[in-house]
């Protein structure tokens, strides 16, 4: 039996499952996207993680000027329209600064493609650091809290462009001082702001130490996303009792069985709720011919949801995973410990 999804098929799915509760039109739950503060009943089908340009030089070489807006538009603007015929209305993407994040060009392609961009304020810890400023080894949590705040008070580099979460990143083993302190950082910049703290993470290990640090700091763990969750289906369960958010971000056509595996034991834990899913794909590379090898954004269209239907996942199921828990998830408030 094939495993793709007909659009018409995919959006009757999305459809059945009620709207996302509590939303007025006087206090309507927000985020920002690249164009502006939107409803997140407005964001639709989502992938929340997905990147359109990384570049992977490092923070003390990367520069604007490694990449042309056109040639970038020109090699990622085809495969916008190919999620957007599946029903796709957000794309939430997860570069952070340093590493190609590029506010002006993600709203080129939002225009040109009439998607949803979100994008993000933060550092990346991850990789031992290669791509952090020199500053974040010096500054206080404190001091880098203040750069984050400013840019979702002011704007990204002068655009005006708002984030709508925080992106920031860890090593996989037990967290550094460093670490800790940008994990500090991203509290202090939400409890500011209300936007939500995705780390890439990997491993229980290091989400355990970041979700103590939240805690501590006075921010709920409903308030973390959980970047590349790893470990077993129980131990995904187990950190999941904390509230936070389980991010399933690296489908691809080679792991269809063991996502569904994962999302139905979640399911079973009533975690449901608490789970997101997208591809972790994309990635133009600066300096490679033609910027590399792009890695679309539909397996999740054609092959996970078919796979997660012929498991006897409802239409209801398939709109929280991709319409009610992104809205719940992005939006924009404080939540305390």
């Amino acid at each position: 039996m094939s495993t793709r999804i007909s659009r018409r098929h995919f959006l009757t799915a999305l459809a059945a499952a009620p709207l996302i509760p509590n939303i007025s039109a006087a206090e309507a739950p927000f985020t920002y996207s690249v164009n502006g503060r939107i409803p997140v009943s407005q964001l639709g089908t989502a992938l929340i993680h997905e990147h359109v340009l990384v570049d992977f030089i490092g923070a003390d070489q990367i520069s604007p000027d490694r990449w042309k807006h056109e040639e970038v538009v020109r090699k990622v603007l085809p495969y916008l329209m190919e999620i957007k015929a599946r029903g796709i209305k957000t794309l939430v993407e997860c570069t952070p600064a340093f590493i190609g994040r590029d506010v002006l060009l993600l709203k080129k392609l939002s225009d040109q493609s009439g998607l949803n961009i979100v994008t993000n304020t933060g550092y990346y810890g991850a990789s031992d650091n290669k791509y952090l400023p020199k500053w974040a080894f010096i500054e206080t949590a404190e001091q880098l809290a203040d750069r984050w705040i400013s840019e979702f008070e002011k704007g990204i580099e002068g655009t005006g462009i708002r984030p709508g979460f925080i992106k920031t990143g860890v090593n996989s083993g037990a967290l550094s001082e460093l670490h800790q302190k940008l994990i500090r950082a991203a509290a202090m910049t939400h409890l500011r702001t209300g936007l939500t703290i995705c780390s890439h993470t990997g491993p229980a290990l290091p989400a355990r130490e970041e979700i103590e640090i939240l805690k501590k700091s006075g921010v709920h763990p409903s308030a973390f996303v959980w970047v590349h969750a790893g470990g077993t289906a129980e131990e995904l369960a187990d950190i999941g009792k904390s509230g936070c958010w389980i991010s399933l971000d690296g489908v691809n056509s080679d792991n269809i069985d063991r996502h569904v595996a994962l999302i139905r034991h979640l399911k079973t834990q009533n975690q449901l709720s608490q789970v997101l899913i997208s591809h972790d794909a994309g990635w133009y590379r600066p300096g490679e011919p033609n910027g590399g090898e792009f890695r679309g954004y539909t397996t999740i269209s054609d092959k996970l949801v078919p796979a997660l239907k012929q498991a006897g996942f409802t239409d209801a199921a398939v709109r929280t995973l991709m319409v009610g828990n992104p809205a719940n998830a992005f939006a924009i408030r404080v939540r305390k410990a």
